[in-house]
C-alpha cells in the first residue's frame, strides 16, 4: 500500500514535532501512536510508523525530546542515552501524548474513536501508562519490553509506577517481553501478568523464548526476526480487531 509520510507540528507553543505516516486516500483510518525507545525518534521508529501506514493505519510518532538540542542518540552510546532520557519526566510525556491523541481526533482522515498505542523500551512503559492515564481515548495497547512497569523506573523523570495505575486500563492489551532481557527480570514480568489478571484486564503477557531487549529493532544486535514477526503480526491483528 502506498503511503505518505512527513514531519508535522502539533498544537501551539511549544509545538510538538511528530512523524506522520498515512495510507493514500481520504479514510477515515484507525490510528496508532508510536512511542520511541530511549534513543529518540530515529529511522527505526520512523520505519515502524510507515509500516503501520502500509497496514492501513495512520501512524504518528511524537518527538517527546523536542525541548532538547540533540534528540537522537546512536545505539550503544549509553552515557548519552541516559542523559537524554533523564530529561523526560512522566508528567510532560503523558501531557504531550495527550496532545498527540487530540491532534489525531481532530484529523478528518482519522477515526477518532479508533486510536491505539504502542511503544518500545522506555516507550513501552509510556505506552502502558498511556493506556492508564488516557484510558478513555485508547482502544488497544501493545507495549514492548517496557522496563519499570512493575517497579521503579531507570530514569530520573520516571516518577509514576505504571502497575499502580493499571486498574484504570479499559482496553485490550498485549504486553511483550524477551526471555533473555537482562533489564527486565522475569519476576517483574510475572508481577505484571499477575496484577493484570487479578484486575480482570483483557491483557495477554507474552515472553518470547530466546529474545533479548530490543528484539523488534533490525538495527540492533539483539534483533530476533522470529519474535519480531510474530509479535508484529499479533499486534496488527489486535489493532484490526479493536480499531476497525
Amino acid at each position: 500500500m502506498a503511503v505518505q509520510a512527513e514531519m508535522v507540528n502539533i498544537g501551539s507553543a511549544p509545538q510538538l514535532p511528530a512523524y506522520l505516516a498515512q495510507p493514500e486516500g481520504t479514510g477515515p483510518f484507525p490510528a496508532v501512536i508510536v512511542i520511541f525507545e530511549a534513543f529518540g525518534l530515529n529511522e527505526n521508529i520512523k520505519d515502524i510508523t510507515r509500516r503501520f501506514a502500509q497496514a492501513g493505519f495512520v501512524g504518528l510518532a511524537p518527538d517527546l525530546y523536542y525541548p532538547e538540542q540533540e534528540r537522537v542518540v546512536p545505539y550503544g552510546d549509553m552515557q548519552k542515552v541516559f542523559a537524554l532520557a533523564n530529561t523526560l519526566p512522566d508528567d510532560r510525556a503523558l501531557a504531550d501524548i495527550g496532545r498527540t491523541i487530540q491532534y489525531l481526533k481532530q484529523q478528518p482522515h482519522v477515526k477518532g474513536n479508533a486510536i491505539g498505542v504502542t511503544g518500545f523500551c522506555m516507550g513501552g512503559r509510556l505506552a502502558f501508562l498511556t493506556a492508564c492515564v488516557h484510558a478513555s481515548d485508547i482502544a488497544a495497547a501493545v507495549p514492548f519490553y517496557g522496563g519499570g512497569i512493575g517497579g521503579p523506573g531507570r530514569f530520573s523523570g520516571q516518577t509514576m509506577v505504571p502497575l499502580d495505575l493499571a486498574e484504570k486500563i479499559r482496553c485490550p492489551m498485549i504486553v511483550n517481553y524477551g526471555e533473555k532481557d537482562a533489564f527486565i527480570p522475569l519476576e517483574e514480568v510475572r508481577k505484571v501478568e499477575s496484577r493484570l489478571a487479578q484486575l480482570g484486564k483483557r491483557a495477554e503477557v507474552r515472553v518470547y523464548p530466546g529474545a533479548d531487549h530490543g528484539y523488534m529493532c533490525s538495527d540492533r544486535a539483539s534483533y530476533h526476526p522470529e519474535a519480531a514477526k510474530d509479535s508484529w503480526d499479533r499486534m496488527i491483528a489486535l489493532f484490526r480487531q479493536h480499531l476497525q
